[in-house]
C-alpha cells in the first residue's frame, strides 16, 4: 500500500500543484490533459530536485546549457526521463546534444539542423526538433522570422537524422493575457500553414510559468515551466553535480 508523506518536499509539492494547474488549464480550454506535455525547466537546479520532480510525476525535463544538461542526463540515467534541449545552441556543441538529448526546441538555421542530423547516432531514433520563431524582433533573442519558417521547415523535414515536430517561441514578456494570446495564436497559425503544405508537424512548444494558460488556450502541446516548480533559480555555482 502506497502512502503519501505528511510533509512532502517542496519541489514535489510544487510539481504536483503545477501538474494540477496545467490539467485545469487544459480542461478550461476544452482539451484533454494528455494533449499537453509539461516540460520542467531544470536549468541550474540540483540533481536531487529533479528526482523529487520526477517522483511527483514529471517525465520531461528541459536544459539550457550543454555541459550542465549532459551532466544531469548522465547522473539521472537510472530514471526513464525525456530530455529536451531548450537553450541557444552553438554549432560546435551539436554533437554532444545530438547524442544525449531526445528533443531540441531551438533550431533556427539550416547549418545547425544539418549538423544535428549528421551527428545523431544511428542507433538512436531521429532527434525530435522544433524551429524557434521570433514573433517580435527583440535584441539578444534568437529565432527565425515568420516569413522564413516555410523554407527552413521543408529543408529540416528532409534531413534523415531529424524529425521535424513543429514550432517554438518565447514571445515578449507581458502580463496582459490578450496580448499573450495574440502571440501564441500567431505561432499556431504558422503551424497550421505548415500542415496545409503537407508537413507532418504537430507540436507547439510555447508557454512558461507566467503565460502557460494563454498558450494552452491557443493550442500549446508543450509548456516549459521552471519557476513554478522549482522556485527561484539558484546561482549556477550552487547547482549540485551528479548525485
Amino acid at each position: 500500500m502506497l502512502t503519501r508523506p505528511q510533509n512532502p518536499p517542496p519541489v514535489r509539492a510544487e510539481a504536483l500543484a503545477t501538474l494540477s494547474a496545467v490539467r485545469g488549464a487544459a480542461q478550461r480550454a476544452g482539451r484533454p490533459a494528455a494533449s499537453i506535455t509539461l516540460i520542467a525547466v531544470s536549468k541550474f537546479q540540483p540533481v536531487p530536485a529533479i528526482r523529487e520532480a520526477h517522483a511527483a510525476g514529471l517525465w520531461h525535463f528541459g536544459e539550457n546549457y550543454v555541459q550542465e544538461g549532459v551532466a544531469k542526463v548522465q547522473a539521472l540515467a537510472d530514471l526513464p526521463l525525456t530530455w529536451h534541449f531548450i537553450g541557444a545552441l552553438q554549432t560546435n556543441k551539436t554533437r554532444v546534444v545530438a547524442t544525449h538529448f531526445a528533443w531540441v526546441h531551438t533550431v533556427d538555421r539550416l547549418q545547425l539542423a544539418e549538423r544535428l542530423s549528421a551527428q545523431r547516432p544511428v542507433d538512436l531514433p531521429p532527434l525530435q526538433v522544433c524551429l524557434q520563431v521570433m514573433l517580435v524582433a527583440e535584441p539578444g533573442k534568437a529565432g527565425l522570422a515568420p516569413a522564413d519558417v516555410p523554407a527552413l521547415a521543408a529543408a529540416v523535414a528532409a534531413l534523415p537524422g531529424l524529425q521535424l515536430r513543429g514550432l517554438m517561441c518565447i514571445p515578449p514578456a507581458t502580463a496582459d493575457v490578450a496580448t499573450q494570446r495574440v502571440h501564441f495564436r500567431a505561432l499556431a497559425t504558422l503551424l497550421a500553414e505548415l500542415q496545409s503544405a503537407g508537413l507532418p508537424v504537430d507540436t507547439l512548444s510555447m508557454g512558461m510559468s507566467g503565460d502557460y494558460e494563454a498558450a494552452i488556450l491557443e493550442g500549446a502541446t508543450h509548456v516549459r515551466i521552471g519557476t513554478a516548480i522549482f522556485g527561484a533559480r539558484p546561482h549556477p555555482t550552487e547547482a549540485a553535480g551528479p548525485a
